[in-house]
């Protein structure tokens, strides 16, 4: 698979330096472009006079421009309804009852990094897939996950950073390289964290990528037992790397339309895969993979059977929360937690009191 959350942390390459040529801080740059639709991660608040979920929210209008009606972050995409059929291999791990033998109803949403709700797919944005469970007892579990093994940055503040840092320059419509020089002197472990994103495969669509929580939390089973843990959607369709197919130029959805036809083809299907946490791994700097050697456990199967346009579909006005968690997940020390919650909630009282636009990818495409 394209991602793993796991694998060791990777050494920075030699020739990335804050002092290096503007030639060779491109490719850093580049990276940091490809990632920037992230920011949703990054909206919490560290003290009322600093940062805070109203502030982070004006930055993302600032970088991507105001779009009435549309989320702040992950603007454009396609809502979903399924399933989650779960084998009952997660009771050892956490009591939540989403883990008990037995069908849960879901609806969630795919969609592409940034705030620009009409932008073209691009194979290198960042596309994420966020789901609601439906519990039978009342509860819900929301999460967000995407298809890079780590984030560029652990902290709150430092997203707030690098949005500004890598935010396109009106005069060449590129990220400053001087900005993102200065932004890697501050944050020198997000050059360890690029590395590991950009030497990872990128899938050829929506289908066959794997989505990661890469934030940890922390499992509690029936006897008290806590168990820090991450987990990742992994995709039963087999993995096409994206050299093996180039979008159409004329298609500005082709992300999306091919997901759409698959769909229509056929359910899509991934695996839901829990990775077991050790003493001594991060928990609270989602910028850190966890070594690959962690336990992994199947928990059960997500199918994806219906798709709709963000204009009918009830996950439009959802914010999926990273904190609404049933009994038996908890939170764990990840900053970033908090942050996102707060932030979805700004975006969500901002986009709610707007009037509405036709989403990019229409109801008509998706019930084609």
């Amino acid at each position: 698979m394209q991602n793993d959350p796991k694998e060791p942390l990777a050494q920075p390459p030699s020739h990335v330096s804050t002092r290096g040529s503007i030639v060779r801080l491109a490719s850093v740059v580049l990276i940091v472009a490809a990632v920037a639709g992230l920011f949703a991660y990054a909206g919490g608040w560290l003290t009322p006079h600093r940062l805070t979920p109203s502030r982070m929210a004006d930055t993302f209008e600032q970088t991507n421009g105001r779009h009435p009606g549309f989320r702040r972050n992950h603007a454009k995409g396609l809502c979903f309804s399924g399933y989650f059929d779960s084998n009952g291999h997660g009771v050892v791990l956490s009591k939540a009852a989403v883990f008990a033998v037995g069908r849960v109803p879901v609806i969630g949403r795919f969609s592409l990094g940034g705030g620009m709700p009409f932008q073209a797919d691009a194979p290198q944005t960042v596309r994420a897939m966020a789901l609601l469970f439906k519990l039978q007892n009342g509860e819900e579990w929301r999460t967000g996950m995407v298809n890079i093994p780590v984030l560029p940055v652990g902290t709150p503040q430092a997203f707030h950073d690098l949005l500004l840092a890598s935010a396109p320059d009106p005069a060449t419509g590129k990220p400053d390289p001087s900005k993102m020089s200065a932004f890697l002197a501050k944050y020198p472990g997000t050059v360890n964290a690029l590395h590991v994103i950009g030497s990872t495969p990128v899938s050829s669509g929506f289908a066959d990528s794997r989505f990661n929580s890469l934030d940890a939390f922390r499992a509690v089973n029936a006897d008290g037992k806590v168990t820090p843990i991450r987990w990742s959607m992994v995709p039963l369709q087999p993995f096409e790397p994206l050299s093996a197919t180039q979008p159409p130029s004329s298609d500005k959805n082709y992300l999306f339309d091919a997901l759409i036809a698959g769909v229509h083809q056929h359910p899509l299907q991934w695996h839901l895969v829990v990775a077991v946490g050790e003493p001594g791994d991060p928990t609270n700097d989602a910028s850190l993979p966890w070594p690959s050697a962690r336990r992994q456990v199947d928990v059960g199967t997500l199918t994806i059977d219906h798709v709709e346009s963000d204009d009918t579909s009830p996950a439009r006005d959802i914010t999926f929360d990273p904190l609404v968690l049933p009994n038996g997940i908890a939170a764990s020390d990840d900053p970033l937690l908090s942050a996102r919650s707060a932030t979805y909630s700004q975006s969500f009282r901002r986009r709610e009191g707007e009037q509405k636009e036709p989403s990019a990818v229409s109801t008509a495409e998706a019930n084609q």
